[in-house]
């Protein structure tokens, strides 16, 4: 019940970090992936690793903002790949200033990147899936859906956002046949945190200190979670948000 053998996923933002991680898990699991992402050296990079594994792989540039764009990039998948099972919608950014600060520009940017573009792929890929008889969509959130922090107002909205559409479009897709969840990731090492740890000096220790596993998370982690809820094993949940974070967020 979880081999994915013979589906085809495609993962926005799948070039690196969680992206990449949740594109390993489902080629290993069998599925022929799609990447998409903007950095064409990324791409090539993140195919040759999951060729390595065996996987069939394939990479588009997309500008995920742009509405002809994204679907542009589903229909060169269908095209390429043979359809469309499994969607990912992970691609994101985020612009750290405190909310008094912030320039509508730089909102207006996270909110179309981490929650418009999300939307757009899921209406892209609706037919392709609810052809496919077994779709999926996993949507990667956050945990500060859960909580806020000081120089997170736009990223904290959009991620909020993304869980409120995941459980939207679960309900309005379920007679479909095709399955929502959002991932609430915590703490995990990658370019965007390594970044804020750069901005905030004492984030390192304080992720230690107030995560039960005593550690950051690595993009491995998000491998087994992608499989899962990509295969037939989790055909009966649907509407849920998932925190991955070592037990940051149950963590007082």
């Amino acid at each position: 019940m979880f081999d994915l053998s013979g589906r085809v996923a495609l993962v926005t933002g799948g070039n690196g970090g969680i992206g990449l991680g949740m594109a390993r898990g489902l080629a290993k699991a069998g599925a022929a992936v799609m990447i998409a992402g903007r950095d064409a050296a990324k791409n090539e990079a993140a195919l040759a690793e999951l060729r390595a594994l065996g996987a069939e792989a394939e990479a588009v540039i997309a500008d995920l903002t742009d509405p002809e764009a994204v679907k542009a990039m589903v229909a060169e998948t269908v095209k390429m790949l043979g359809g469309l099972d499994i969607l990912v919608n992970n691609a994101g950014t985020n612009i750290r200033r405190r909310p008094e600060e912030y320039r509508l520009e730089d909102w207006h940017t996270v909110l179309a990147t981490n929650l418009t573009s999300a939307m757009l792929a899921s209406q892209a890929a609706y037919p392709h899936l609810k052809a496919s008889g077994h779709g999926r969509v996993i949507n990667n959130g956050s945990m500060l859906s859960i909580f806020g922090l000081p120089f997170h107002a736009a990223y904290g909205a959009s991620k909020g956002g993304v869980v409120q559409m995941t459980k939207s479009l679960a309900v309005a897709w379920a007679a479909d046949g095709i399955t929502v969840n959002v991932l609430l990731p915590g703490w995990i090492d990658t370019a965007l945190t390594q970044k804020a740890r750069g901005d905030m000096p004492t984030l390192h220790e304080d992720v230690l200190r107030r995560t039960p596993t005593k550690r950051w998370g690595d993009p491995k982690d998000f491998e087994g979670i992608a499989a899962f809820l990509g295969s037939d094993a989790s055909a009966f949940i649907t509407g849920v948000a998932i925190p991955v974070d070592g037990g940051f967020s149950v963590h007082g």
